[in-house]
């Protein structure tokens, strides 16, 4: 009797093991369903921006839509705490940048391991900052704005992204520096700060190019210095950081990243569908156009 019971058993395993795909057969389907593109910041900003035009190229490529999902907060920490919690399946991505090497170094207990909770996919790319400020402050270069913070004594202002962030940090690399004290305000991402700089409810700001540059030629935000080596392409006029007296580089990268045990088979499609995204003279040309370097 207990053979009887012990074989039905053994046979009704059998059987629902074939209804089920096998691990190998669900790989060489991926993807069979839209794909999430986490984001640590908010729409509007640098990270949404570049997301959207590789996205859409990458969904072409694979034949499932690659849906950008912001998940701003905590420098990006609150994004990517959720990748890391993920099935490693590879239908939830992110595009990571600069503060996923610098949080370990500035926040306390994170809750992943930056290193080993990941699997990388590919770097996309880097765009350097520039410092802005509204046309209503009245300053059209450094020494300007140096002269006018000395004389403010702590009061003027610039935004960043974040607490701990890029522009964050090389501002107050920048005003150590030049000897002068500025009143840092944080925010939750680019897009916000940015529309707070244009109004003129903060007074300067290092963004990157890639969301400024409209600004930029439409007025309503004065380029004063870029944070990089050499001038760029797209502001031939504007000096560097170097050129202003204050050698400061700074700028901002990303790249594509999945969760940990994400398989082999999978992460190999979508480094071939990221590659070929880059390949693509359109997308290269809006990226480039955009100022990033691709």
């Amino acid at each position: 009797m207990k053979r009887s019971i012990i074989a039905l058993q053994c046979a009704a395993l059998v059987a629902g093991a074939a209804l089920l795909p096998s691990a190998a057969a669900q790989e060489a389907a991926y993807p069979n369903r839209p794909v999430r593109l986490l984001i640590g910041f908010p729409i509007g900003g640098l990270l949404e921006t570049v997301s959207r035009v590789v996205g859409e190229r990458m969904s072409a490529t694979l034949g499932q839509p690659f849906i950008v999902e912001p998940r701003p907060g905590a420098s990006g920490v609150i994004a990517t705490g959720a990748l890391a919690k993920a099935p490693p399946d590879g239908y939830t991505l992110m595009m990571i940048n600069d503060n996923h090497a610098i949080n370990p170094g500035v926040i306390k207990d994170l809750p992943y391991d930056s290193l080993k909770d990941f699997a990388p996919i590919g770097f996309v790319g880097s765009t350097p900052l520039v410092f802005n400020v509204p046309p209503s402050l009245g300053v059209k270069t450094m020494a300007e704005l140096v002269a006018l913070a000395k004389a403010r004594n702590g009061a003027l202002s610039y935004a960043s992204v974040g607490t701990g962030s890029l522009p964050h940090l090389t501002t107050e690399v920048f005003t150590l520096a030049a000897g002068v004290k500025m009143n840092h305000v944080p925010y939750k991402g680019g897009g916000p700060a940015l529309v707070d700089l244009i109004g003129g409810h903060v007074d300067s700001m290092l963004s990157s190019i890639v969301v400024s540059r409209r600004h930029n030629e439409a007025g309503k935000l004065v380029p004063l210095a870029v944070a990089a080596r050499q001038r760029l392409e797209v502001l031939p006029n504007v000096p560097t950081m170097a050129e202003a007296g204050y050698p400061v580089e700074a700028a901002y990268w990303f790249g594509l990243m999945a969760p940990a045990a994400t398989p082999p088979a999978v992460l190999a499609r979508l480094e071939g569908a990221l590659a070929e995204a880059l390949a693509r003279p359109e997308v290269r040309g809006r990226l480039t156009d955009m100022g990033a370097i691709v």
